[in-house]
C-alpha cells in the first residue's frame, strides 16, 4: 500500500531524507549490500530516529517488492533492479497485514530490550 500512497522511498539519497527528518516509519535494508559504510549510515539514522529495520536477504528481492521490476504475462518477476534500502513514510490504510507487521516489529523491539 505505501507505493500507492507515494510513501515509499528507495536508494540512499531518497531514504536518507525521511530518516534524517524522522518521518520514516519502517526501513528495509538488503543483507547483500556490499558497502559497509552505507549500511552503517542507514542503521545509525534508523537508531537515531527509532525506526525499525527489517533485513532482507537480497537487494533484487527488495527492488522487486518496491516495484522496480519487469513482470512477465503471469505476473512473475522477469527482471528486477537491485536496491539496498527502502523506507516507508506512511503505511496507508489500516489492514490486517499492517497489524501483523506492527505486532512483529513490537515483539522484535521487546526482545532487543531484554
Amino acid at each position: 500500500k505505501p507505493l500507492v500512497h507515494a510513501a515509499l522511498r528507495k536508494a540512499l539519497h531518497e531514504c536518507a531524507k525521511p530518516l534524517d527528518r524522522r518521518s520514516a516509519r519502517l526501513c528495509c535494508l538488503a543483507k547483500d549490500c556490499e558497502n559497509e559504510e552505507y549500511k552503517k549510515l542507514i542503521r545509525a539514522l534508523c537508531a537515531e530516529g527509532e525506526v525499525s529495520v527489517i533485513m532482507v536477504d537480497s537487494g533484487k528481492d527488495l527492488g522487486a517488492w518496491c516495484g522496480l521490476a519487469k513482470l512477465d504475462a503471469e505476473g512473475a518477476v522477469k527482471k528486477a533492479v537491485r536496491t539496498s534500502c527502502a523506507v516507508i513514510t506512511d503505511f496507508g490504510e489500516e489492514t490486517r497485514a499492517l497489524t501483523v507487521l506492527l505486532d512483529y516489529l513490537q515483539k522484535q523491539a521487546d526482545a532487543g530490550e531484554d
